[in-house]
């Protein structure tokens, strides 16, 4: 099957098998938030191992009393009643081990969302979604079988080893040596195989991270892919990455698959060489038919244990394989680790910063207080700070070579209206991305209400700004949760107003659900102008002093971008907008305009003055019949 060129080489789809292993005291934190109940657990452990130790001693009392003729008493009854307190034992154990399983999958996703929706948008970038939706829904169900397969019963486990280790030295210590020589030979050969299962686990979950993330690529470009008859080399691609899925899959499952028959010729090998040679030496009168029957007895028990401790640790070996992988993404800086943190002392406007503490998306509790403290304490004789300024900015992507912006610098007034216009690739659109902080510059400050936006929290700096960007992002759901996305306690009728003033209130009337009208996985149900109006109605909604806006009306028709154009006028009171446009005449008012090319600003001021001042601007404006 076909196979794209570098489909497998992204930060988590390429293959390496030079990558760190996890350790089992990365677990360790997981199974500590369940101390309790696995406590509990090991008790009812070494309480069913307690239990089933009796037993191979009541056994032999009973062949004892039958051999010499004598009256069972009671101990039928005592044996019986050992093999149903072992097996209730055995219920609610296992009851309270999967419990705390499925505990140990909710905290590992809740870990794992928690980090992935804080990661710097630099890095999620450089990801495939399908790959972090998988390390979510399928690598963390394998941290459940560290518990399910047997690693509290290991506690158990052990008492029953030693006590049945214990028996077999009293009964017969030569059948026990022979016996310990079969089983070494077993256990080191499981050992050997289950390490093998930790890389071969680890490499089988990014195959299927890789098979998602072809899914959902696939799925979120339906259309575009059937548009372009690409359907079946999309399905080939993808069956593909099921295929190598499927392959190492059955590489798992052959390694896996070795463990039990190992195991098992290893106890039946045992088995006959304890009835041979035990019955050889029962025949001398070395020993009595009832220690051999008892010696039995305890190699089971002995045994058991032992094939739970393989069938354990070749669990935990692919418990380690997936944790690596989450482990990887938990391991990843936030969004806010190294943020500088402001300090203001209440009506002083001088402010000192220093290194971010803490988890990375904790922020300073007088963060937003220092960045009002700024504004307020100014000299009234001074003039007020620009809403935005942009100062002699560089930028490069993360593994590009070139720079997006180059010594950028424009500043806007606060209440004003600026337009980025120029060719693409100009950097318009960065620039936006910047003043919202999704990525640092590499020289030079972005400042909003004259402080860096470094030195602002970013949940402050945000909740001062809407932004819309080009695609306009719709979320799965209705038309009233993404209103509510950045206001969550607006009221239906705040909602309605604000639809009726991008010309969206037909979205609510169309519909018998109203606001609860579903809009499709990423707005499939709307059209591109009206995700676009729904985009800005939700930033509306917040009430936010600063807008930006990226190419708001490139999906409207003629009407419906007179009517948003006067819907942006009226919200624009009071209000600072920061618009990208490429069609000049929805920009030609404002109140100046930044010409862009090659990451530069290489002209500003208003519509007229730039057709008589700038070439660049003049081609443009000539281009649209602007002039």
């Amino acid at each position: 099957m076909p196979a794209r060129s570098g489909r497998r080489r992204g930060p988590f789809g390429h293959r390496r098998d030079d990558e760190p292993r996890a350790r089992f005291a990365q677990l360790w934190p997981y199974l500590m938030e369940h101390r309790r109940v696995l406590i509990v657990a090991a008790l009812l452990s070494i309480a069913s191992a307690l239990a089933t130790l009796a037993q191979p001693l009541l056994v032999n009392m009973l062949i004892s009393r039958v051999e010499a003729g004598e009256t069972l008493g009671g101990l039928v009854w005592a044996v019986v009643a050992l093999l149903v307190l072992a097996a209730l034992i055995t219920g609610v154990q296992y009851y309270l081990l999967s419990r705390t399983g499925e505990g140990i999958v909710l905290s590992s996703r809740q870990r794992l969302v928690h980090k992935i929706l804080r990661l710097p948008v630099a890095e999620i970038d450089q990801r495939r979604t399908g790959d972090l939706v998988s390390r979510v829904s399928s690598d963390t169900t394998l941290l459940r079988a560290v518990l399910t397969q047997g690693l509290v019963d290991a506690v158990g486990g052990v008492f029953i080893l030693i006590g049945a280790v214990i028996g077999m030295l009293v009964l017969d210590p030569l059948l026990f040596g022979l016996t310990v020589l079969v089983l070494l030979v077993a256990i080191v050969a499981v050992t050997a195989v289950a390490r093998q299962v930790q890389t071969a686990t680890k490499a089988a979950q990014r195959s299927v991270g890789q098979l998602s993330a072809a899914v959902e690529r696939a799925v979120s470009a339906t259309r575009t892919i059937r548009a372009n008859g690409a359907t079946d080399r999309e399905a080939a691609a993808i069956l593909s990455d099921a295929t190598d899925a499927y392959d190492r899959g059955l590489h798992i499952a052959r390694l896996s698959s070795a463990v039990g028959p190992t195991v098992q010729v290893a106890l039946e090998t045992a088995v006959l060489v304890v009835l041979g040679v035990g019955g050889l030496r029962v025949a001398a009168g070395a020993i009595t038919i009832a220690q051999l029957v008892s010696f039995v007895i305890f190699l089971f028990l002995m045994v058991m244990p032992l094939a739970t401790a393989a069938g354990a640790f070749t669990s935990v070996q692919s418990a380690l394989g997936a944790l690596a992988r989450i482990q990887e993404v938990l391991d990843l800086p936030d969004e806010t680790d190294g943020d500088r943190v402001v300090v203001a002392s209440a009506g002083s406007d001088t402010v000192a910063t220093g290194a971010a503490t803490g988890t990375g998306h904790d922020e300073a509790p007088d963060a937003t207080a220092a960045s009002d403290a700024a504004t307020i304490g100014t000299d009234a004789a001074e003039p007020a700070a620009p809403a935005i300024a942009v100062e002699d900015v560089t930028f490069t992507y993360r593994g590009a070579r070139e720079p997006v912006l180059r010594g950028l610098s424009f500043t806007v007034p606060e209440g004003t209206k600026a337009a980025l216009v120029g060719p693409s690739g100009a950097g318009k659109s960065t620039t936006l991305a910047l003043v919202e902080r999704f990525y640092d510059v590499d020289a030079g400050a972005v400042c909003v209400a004259g402080r860096d936006v470094r030195d602002w929290t970013r949940e402050a700096l945000r909740a001062r700004i809407g932004y819309v960007e080009q695609d306009s992002p719709v979320l799965a759901g209705t038309i009233g949760d993404n209103l509510r996305l950045g206001a969550p306690a607006a009221t239906d009728a705040e909602c309605l107003a604000v639809l009726r003033e991008v010309n969206l209130e037909h979205l609510a009337t169309r519909d018998p659900a109203g606001l609860d009208a579903a809009v499709g996985e990423e707005g499939t149900l709307l059209s591109g102008g009206e995700r676009q109006r729904l985009a800005l109605a939700r930033v509306l909604l917040a009430g936010p002093p600063i807008l930006l806006l990226d190419e708001l009306t490139s999906s409207l028709d003629g009407r419906n971008e007179e009517l948003l154009k006067h819907a942006i006028e009226r919200t624009a009171a009071g209000r600072t907008l920061l618009v990208i446009a490429h069609r000049l005449a929805t920009v030609v008012d404002s109140d100046q305009i930044v010409v862009m090319d090659g990451g530069r600003a290489v002209a500003s001021g208003t519509h007229a003055e730039l057709v008589e001042t700038s070439p660049l601007y003049r081609e443009l404006a000539e281009q649209q019949l602007l002039v």
